[in-house]
């Protein structure tokens, strides 16, 4: 059972706040990354200088991870605007998928980004020899650039964790592997500048090794998510309390999740006393998705279908037929029309239907009344679709 307006005034007020908090996440997400856009500039022209000048191939790898920063930056300036707009026609639930999609071209990059430079320091390797001298202005580069670095993850994490955005997440941890990155660096031109002359080219390996791993790592992450997979079993189980616990739900299955970017969508089927009117078990599910929404603040928004049984067992309702053939087989058990029913309620409880008929004041007498009874009680044993009938007949006319 959807959601549904019961306030335009209800309405416009929430949509105005979720669209004022997706403007805010947008600014914030963008300052963070031209921050980060800024740095990663000023350091790539550093280390390039510095690692050609003084021979270190392992500085000048960090400078080619540096650059793939910028380039992943201008990816996420792209999709965190993208992933701010509303929601529209072709995207009812908004488009945060755009985050996602950015996330797995930053792992794409990230992996061909390492894969690089393991080939050029394995290529160096192999011919140390002719390889000139590391120059000790690489060893203060490299110390310079772990220092901006790590103090860059830390300001574009504790900025991401408070959006719970995992695009932002992810390049924040980017740029953590970037400072760890250049500490291997600086043991590498220190190893060098000792003697060590392959030092310079493991730890270019090493660098190249580790940013493969973080690509696989959010590439991986990203695709789980466009797949739709679900939420981890103790968030599963936390929004399956809070539903199961509303009043009115006797039962509940098919508890699906799945996230989109920083939210998450969920559906479920609770299931009711079979014998409510449809307003009742209406109301139950939208008790139900609100506090689920209340109790759950990552969650967009939860659909839920209602049952009047556990359809896991079969849906063996299906099979019986429309309401017309059910009136008209069931005005030849009491000889009436239906049109003489004031209203006539149908009951499709597994392979059978209850009926409940409500007489108009002075349809019948008691004898008329206990007469249909008889011929009803005799029927049913053998009726191939009802298993029990209620006549109610009202007794004044209000």
């Amino acid at each position: 059972m959807s959601r549904e307006t019961h306030s335009e005034t209800m309405v416009d007020t929430q949509s105005a706040g979720a669209q004022s908090q997706d403007d805010a996440r947008f600014r914030e997400g963008q300052r963070i990354t031209w921050v980060s856009v800024a740095v990663n500039i000023v350091l790539t022209a550093m280390q390039l200088v510095v690692g050609f000048a003084a021979h270190s191939q392992s500085l000048i790898a960090d400078a080619m991870h540096t650059l793939s920063d910028i380039v992943s930056d201008a990816f996420v300036l792209f999709a965190n605007r993208k992933g701010a707009e509303a929601a529209d026609a072709d995207h009812p639930y908004g488009h945060g998928r755009f985050e996602t999609a950015a996330s797995l071209v930053l792992g794409l990059l990230l992996a061909g980004t390492g894969a690089g430079i393991l080939i050029a320091a394995a290529g160096r390797l192999q011919n140390l020899g002719s390889a000139p001298p590391v120059g000790v202005a690489a060893m203060w580069a490299a110390i310079f650039t772990l220092a901006a670095k790590e103090g860059l993850f830390r300001y574009m994490l504790a900025t991401a964790e408070r959006l719970r955005s995992p695009m932002l997440v992810a390049n924040a941890w980017h740029a953590r592997a970037d400072a760890l990155s250049s500490l291997v660096v600086a043991a590498g031109i220190g190893g060098a500048l000792l003697g060590f002359n392959f030092a310079d080219a493991v730890a270019a390996i090493i660098v190249g090794a580790m940013i493969v791993r973080a690509g696989f790592k959010f590439g991986w992450a990203a695709i789980r998510e466009l797949i739709d997979t679900g939420l981890s079993a103790e968030e599963v189980a936390a929004i399956r309390s809070t539903i199961a616990s509303t009043p009115g739900v006797l039962g509940m299955h098919e508890l699906r999740t799945r996230r989109m970017a920083h939210q998450v969508l969920v559906d479920a089927h609770v299931q009711v006393n079979p014998r409510i009117s449809v307003s009742e078990g209406h109301r139950i599910a939208e008790s139900a998705r609100q506090r689920v929404l209340d109790d759950h603040p990552e969650v967009l928004d939860v659909l839920v279908h209602v049952d009047a049984e556990n359809d896991l067992l079969g849906n063996a309702a299906i099979q019986l037929p429309e309401r017309a053939v059910l009136l008209a087989h069931l005005s030849g058990l009491l000889d009436a029309e239906p049109p003489e029913f004031e209203r006539t309620t149908l009951h499709y409880l597994g392979t059978r239907v209850e009926a409940e008929v409500f007489l108009p004041s002075g349809f019948a007498d008691e004898a008329m009344l206990a007469a249909i009874r008889q011929r009803v009680a005799a029927a049913l044993p053998n009726d191939p679709w009802f298993i029990a009938i209620r006549l109610n007949q009202r007794v004044a006319p209000f």
